[in-house]
């Protein structure tokens, strides 16, 4: 019973981190953003995302089962917990796309360091992470392309 809470705790961890999308909407803004043509339509985002948090929470479970709350690759999941839910805010709050570029490519690293560091622990856990790791590969390229099509736009808004 005590380990079927902990997974319940790890995976309202893992979707808390979504929780910034609740308050940082896209609205306007990047509704009128020029986006390359491999974007997906809107409505892919929300259950991508539900999947694999999912998956995160899970993985997290699973290290802890074998490691215990103290291990390091927990303090590194964590990290990349924290990061995940530090970029809609830069993104859509603050409407700074080149400086979530940055923040999304330390998200990036942050979450192989996770997986490396899973491995030995758990394969299965670092495995659920590589969804994970490939989505945000694919967000990394699509907020640097937004950027990239977007520079004159967002430097001449600044932050809002």
């Amino acid at each position: 019973m005590h380990s079927l809470l902990v997974l319940v705790a790890f995976e309202v961890a893992s979707f808390a981190a979504a929780a910034t999308g609740v308050v940082f909407r896209p609205g306007d803004w990047y509704k009128h953003l020029d986006k390359p043509s491999w974007h997906p339509p809107d409505w892919v985002f929300a259950p991508v995302w539900t999947v694999l948090y999912a998956l995160i929470g899970l993985s997290g479970w699973l290290v802890w089962r074998e490691a215990g709350i103290a291990a390091l690759p927990l303090s590194a999941y964590a990290a990349q917990l924290l990061l995940n839910a530090a970029w809609t805010p830069i993104f859509f709050g603050l409407h700074r796309p080149g400086l979530a570029v940055v923040e999304i490519m330390v998200l990036w690293a942050a979450i192989l360091a996770t997986i490396i560091m899973f491995h030995p622990v758990n394969a299965a856990a670092a495995l659920l992470l590589l969804p994970y790791l490939a989505w945000v590969s694919f967000a990394a390229a699509l907020n640097l392309s937004i950027w990239r099509r977007n520079r004159s736009k967002t430097i001449s808004q600044g932050a809002r």
